[in-house]
């Protein structure tokens, strides 16, 4: 038998040992389900929060990247909506803002129409519904790309935040559509009761 203090110190490194399980277990499941993206860090970084309920799921891992690309797009909407009522962008700038404003909530749109589509999955719809969540959330991506068509050939240090704020929301949407595709791949699964 071991002395009460190497007993007291067995125990803590067996709970040690024990409360680091889970957390790997959690980085393990977003690492798999980032692993068909283009940016998988930042894909990690923005759905890490859903490891422990998505777990191995395709449907709940890309409900997460169609929730969390939402919450991206309405951050860079508000943003491009404060710069367009500031009046500080002119010209072309101006209009190009003014145009991002109306792509983005189009994308909003398109995304919260996929979502709906993700909360009820059905056996007997799943390829059209994979259908239109490949539409939807490819058209979302596309309405951002020509946010920063607008911008080309620009220089400036607002133009250079509008560009990196909408680039990153385009990297969280097109993480959004590969998780779409691996849902497409996997079929679908009898959601859990």
């Amino acid at each position: 038998m071991l002395p009460a203090r190497d007993l007291g110190m067995a125990i803590a490194a067996v709970f040690a040992v024990v409360s680091v399980l889970p957390a790997s277990a959690k980085e393990n499941y977003v690492r798999e389900a980032c692993s068909v993206t283009r940016h998988p860090d930042l894909c990690i970084q923005s759905l890490s929060p859903f490891s422990s309920t998505a777990k191995r799921s395709p449907t709940k891992w890309a409900r997460a990247g169609v929730a969390v690309t939402i919450t991206e797009a309405k951050s860079v909407a508000r943003f491009l909506g404060r710069l367009k009522r500031s009046g500080r962008m002119r010209g072309r700038d101006r209009v190009a803002v003014s145009d991002c404003v109306e792509v983005f909530e189009a994308a909003i749109d398109e995304l919260h129409r996929s979502l709906g589509v993700l909360r009820r999955l059905s056996r007997r719809d799943f390829e059209a519904q994979i259908g239109d969540l490949t539409t939807w959330v490819s058209a979302a991506l596309t309405d951002e790309d020509t946010c920063i068509d607008g911008f080309e050939g620009e220089r400036g240090k607002q133009v250079n935040l509008i560009r990196n704020r909408v680039v990153k929301a385009g990297y969280i949407t097109s993480n959004a559509l590969a998780l779409v595709n691996k849902l497409a791949a996997s079929g679908f699964e009898t959601p859990p009761k």
